[in-house]
């Protein structure tokens, strides 16, 4: 039995982008929370928006990380349970880690907890920007990854096949209104 064959999902490009400019947004958000936890309390407050900015950077990167990993195995016949499993196994280790860095932050003399708070909302919320305007600028359509009946797949289609979506139909053969 042979397996359909292998294709990117539509979402892998809007995952990459969100990656690429949430990056960005967590340079910017490192520089400015630095300016202005040091300028609220010092060294302290520059070292608690650090820690906020970069704790909310891998929690969220996570997610999305793990995503792509489990879209390697699409068009795999066992690809749901193994992407729910990734995604599940992605959300339980940041469980892990958020406990174990709040355990290891809460008696820290140098942790400014407003500092840390504001710098961590401040980079969910970026994040939150960065999601929105990756997934409207994507282009996914709302049917996507699917086969629809007597649609030619890539392998059946041939080599060198391809769908402009915006090409206009042939209307040379279709019936006339008269």
């Amino acid at each position: 039995m042979t397996d359909a064959p292998r294709t990117t999902p539509s979402s892998t490009p809007v995952l990459v982008a969100t990656l690429k400019w949430g990056a960005l947004v967590c340079g910017v958000l490192i520089v400015v929370g630095g300016i202005v936890g040091y300028l609220v309390d010092g060294t302290d407050g520059l070292w608690s928006a650090l820690a906020g900015v970069l704790l909310s950077a891998v929690f969220l990167a996570i997610t999305a990380i793990s995503i792509l990993i489990a879209n390697r195995w699409f068009g795999d016949a066992l690809y749901v349970p193994i992407f729910f499993g990734i995604v599940l196994g992605g959300w339980i280790l940041k469980f892990v880690i958020f406990l174990v860095i709040l355990f290891l932050l809460r008696d820290q003399p140098w942790l400014n907890a407003l500092v840390f708070f504001l710098a961590v909302v401040a980079s969910i919320l970026g994040a939150l920007a960065v999601d929105v305007i990756a997934l409207m600028r994507g282009r996914v359509p709302y049917a996507s990854d699917v086969e629809l009946p007597g649609e030619k797949t890539g392998a059946d289609a041939g080599e060198g096949a391809h769908h402009d979506p915006d090409a206009k139909p042939d209307r040379s053969t279709a019936p006339s209104a008269d």
